[in-house]
Formats: C-alpha cells, sequence, structure tokens
C-alpha cells in the first residue's frame, strides 16, 4: 500500500474514531440500541486500537474486531482488514486483508471495496481467529467418583505428599495438580518430552526461566514452577479450568488465538485426559496475579 494512500485512510480512520467514541460516551448502553451485541464491540476495539481512555494493546483490539466480524459486523470485518494490511497487532498479511476486505464489502461496506484493489483478489485465505472455535471436549462428571489419586505406589505417593503441601500455597487444588502431572509425566520425576519439556510437570526453558524454576529436574523445583504457572493461568482465564489445561499444554497465545480449546487432536486430547481425573470446571483465582485473556473482554471498556 502505498503511503499516500495509507495518509488518506488514516484521515477517514481518525474521523470515524472520533464519530464512534463521541458515539459511545453519549449512549452508554450502546449495546441495548444496537442489532446485535457485537456493535457494541467495534467502539471498544477502536479505544484499545488508538489508546483512547484505555491502554494501547493492538492485540486486544484485533480480538474484539475479529469477535464482532465474525457475528457479521461489516465495520469490523473492514477494521481487521486495515489491521492485516498495515501489520497492526496481528502479522502483515495482504492475503488476510483481502479476505476481510471482501467480505465487508460483500456485507455492504462501500470503502472496503476500494481497498480491495491495493491488497489483491480474496484468494481464501481465512485468518485464524475468524473460524469458529471447536467446542470443548465432552468430560464425563464424576462428583461422587473415588479419588483418582488413592492407593499410589509409594513412590508416586511420596510425590503426591509434596503436592498436597505445596499446592494449597499456591491456591490450587491438590487434584487439579495432580491431574497435570499425572498426564504430563506419570509421575517421573526425570521425564523429558522431544520439545525440551523436563521434570513432573514438563516445564519448557521459557517457561521455566518465567518461573524463576533454576532445576527443571529438581522434584520440588520444578511443582513450584509448575504450581505458579497454574495460578497464573488460572487468573488469566477466569477459573476456566478446560481453557486453563487448554493453555498448559499449548500456550495461551493459542487458546487466545482461537478463543477456546485450540484444535490440536494433541491437545484436544491432553484435555480430555486431565478432565478425567479433575472434573470441576471452575476453580478459584486470584484476580491480583494476572489480568484477563482477551477472550473475555466484552464491554469494560468506560470513556474517561
Amino acid at each position: 500500500m502505498s503511503p499516500q494512500i495509507g495518509e488518506r485512510l488514516m484521515i477517514v480512520r481518525r474521523f470515524k474514531i472520533a464519530s464512534l467514541l463521541a458515539l459511545a460516551m453519549l449512549l452508554p448502553s450502546l449495546s441495548a440500541f444496537a442489532d446485535s451485541a457485537s456493535s457494541a464491540l467495534v467502539p471498544q476495539a477502536l479505544a484499545y486500537e488508538h489508546g483512547e481512555g484505555v491502554p494501547k494493546d493492538l492485540r486486544k483490539a484485533a480480538l474484539l474486531y475479529c469477535e464482532a466480524a465474525r457475528a457479521g459486523d461489516a465495520e469490523a470485518m473492514f477494521d481487521l482488514g486495515w489491521m492485516y494490511a498495515n501489520g497492526r497487532g496481528v502479522a502483515r498479511s495482504d492475503s488476510m486483508a483481502a479476505f476481510m476486505f471482501s467480505r465487508a464489502a460483500a456485507a455492504g461496506h462501500d470503502y472496503a471495496r476500494k481497498m480491495q484493489k491495493y491488497v489483491g483478489e480474496e484468494g481464501g485465505v481465512m485468518p485464524d481467529c475468524m473460524r469458529p472455535p471447536d467446542p470443548d471436549p465432552p468430560v464425563a462428571l464424576m462428583d461422587n467418583d473415588p479419588d483418582p489419586f488413592a492407593g499410589l505406589p509409594p513412590y508416586k505417593q511420596k510425590i503426591a505428599d509434596l503436592v498436597a503441601k505445596t499446592a494449597p500455597q499456591y491456591a490450587i487444588e491438590p487434584r487439579l495438580a495432580l491431574a497435570v502431572i499425572a498426564t504430563e509425566s506419570n509421575f517421573q520425576f526425570d521425564a523429558q518430552s522431544p520439545k525440551d519439556a523436563h521434570g513432573l510437570m514438563q516445564l519448557v526453558p521459557k517457561t521455566a526461566a518465567r518461573f524463576k524454576v533454576r532445576n527443571r529436574l529438581d522434584i520440588k523445583d520444578n511443582v513450584q514452577g509448575g504450581l505458579a504457572y497454574l495460578r497464573w493461568l488460572l487468573a488469566y482465564y477466569e477459573g476456566r479450568v478446560t481453557l486453563v489445561v487448554a493453555a498448559y499444554n499449548a500456550g495461551e497465545a493459542a487458546v487466545d488465538r482461537y478463543g477456546g480449546v485450540p484444535p490440536y487432536p494433541e491437545t484436544r486430547d491432553y484435555v480430555r485426559r486431565v478432565r478425567r481425573l479433575y472434573p470441576n470446571e471452575r476453580h478459584a483465582f486470584d484476580a491480583r496475579i494476572a489480568g484477563p485473556s482477551p477472550i473475555f473482554v466484552r464491554h469494560d471498556v468506560v470513556a474517561q
């Protein structure tokens, strides 16, 4: 896209931002007057994109645009196309921009038709976030089931005792931590994966460094690091265990990108296995540990 075109489009967008933000301030209950809840997401996304009244967050803006676009909002389709065309909050991609501009034009957005000639023909390359997330894997409820960790052999029981003592210090239910350990390593303290994950809770180097784990093969150090990560994920996903477990396996970036459990066979099987051992969908969390995932951003923007 040429600098001249970009400059002209920026002027148009600034006018649009001012108009929508003014409308949001005049109508605090905008969603009550809209045809759908998705229309309220566009002013929020604009606010996050440009730091108007909230901290600037391009990634969150893109996710909000995408949510509204999935619901059929033509303006959101255009704005997400703009972000792909300019690499704002997402990797620059003319093909994905063309996809979004084409969808916006088909929905009646006049300016999207003009933009199509600058990014090329639409070739069916859909942004991942536009794909509807698969439903969460079914979980057999076991409210009255026996404790799956009762009667462990001595070497596993020793680890279970350590977890039972340590997990409450991180506000984690021991059964959730044990479910992760059983699925990750089957209680093998020296387990190593081809992806360089080590120890009981299979910490990769990046996660170990993030949570200050010095020796991933040290049982106590590994458990503390894994518990710290679970505590962070519980706060980030507001106690939704399915999302927490999926993110422990695939990373929170993948869960955020898909708006739920990613469609990876390994991750979906992993979630099923952990949830069989820990059937509760909700777990207490400490909101002070981490802010919420963009998945949960809906109507929390307040004009200041």
